[in-house]
């Protein structure tokens, strides 16, 4: 098992003004979206009952955990980790001047547990290189560390937890350019949600 990404090059301008450059950005070269009855499927394949008692388990599962999970609670999803709703909203010096208006969005966290978060450090990540006109012209299996993001401590921000909730200063703010975060977001962009106080 490996992780396919590609490294395409492609020309990055950092301004409105400036001629720009070519660079090679990384991204995943295919992810596929699973249906949710391919996994019942598997699941009922794998566990010995039949599909039908596997769905109604996976439709009551997610109804409690949607349900608590609006509720404030930090849900636990079996072998894969914990989520729960938190937001992002902007500081205020003056209790007078709280109100709902501050809320910027509301947010989905979910936070990984330690097996999953060492089986993706484990796994492989091969990339193919492309260059600007969609010729492939270097193959390469990573050497990183393997890394794993932590929800919990995006982008290196401030996070003081406090009563089991996080405050990030600055949301994204300082977060300098330079990684794929996904795919096209690539160097130059600064600063993302500065000037936010996300709450988690």
């Amino acid at each position: 098992m490996a992780l396919k990404v590609k490294a395409v090059e492609r020309l990055l301008k950092f301004d409105k003004e400036s001629a720009g450059k070519y660079r090679y950005v990384m991204k995943p070269e295919m992810y596929s979206t699973l249906t949710q009855a391919k996994v019942i499927k598997e699941a009922a394949l794998r566990s010995g009952v039949s599909q039908g008692v596997m769905k109604a388990c996976w439709d009551a599962a997610g109804e409690v955990i949607k349900a608590w999970a609006t509720e404030g609670h930090s849900v636990a999803l079996p072998g894969l980790g914990t989520m729960r709703f938190g937001l992002r909203a902007k500081s205020v010096d003056d209790v007078n001047k709280v109100k709902a208006g501050l809320i910027s969005s509301r947010r989905i966290i979910f936070t990984p547990d330690v097996d999953l978060k060492d089986e993706l450090s484990k796994t492989a990540v091969q990339i193919t290189c492309y260059d600007r006109e969609g010729k492939e012209v270097k193959r390469v299996t990573s050497t990183d560390e393997g890394n794993v993001e932590d929800p919990e401590n995006e982008g290196g921000n401030e996070n003081q937890n406090q009563n089991g909730s996080g405050t990030q200063n600055g949301g994204n703010g300082g977060t300098q350019g330079g990684g794929t975060s996904g795919g096209d977001n690539t160097g130059g962009n600064s600063g993302g949600e500065g000037g936010d106080d996300g709450y988690n």
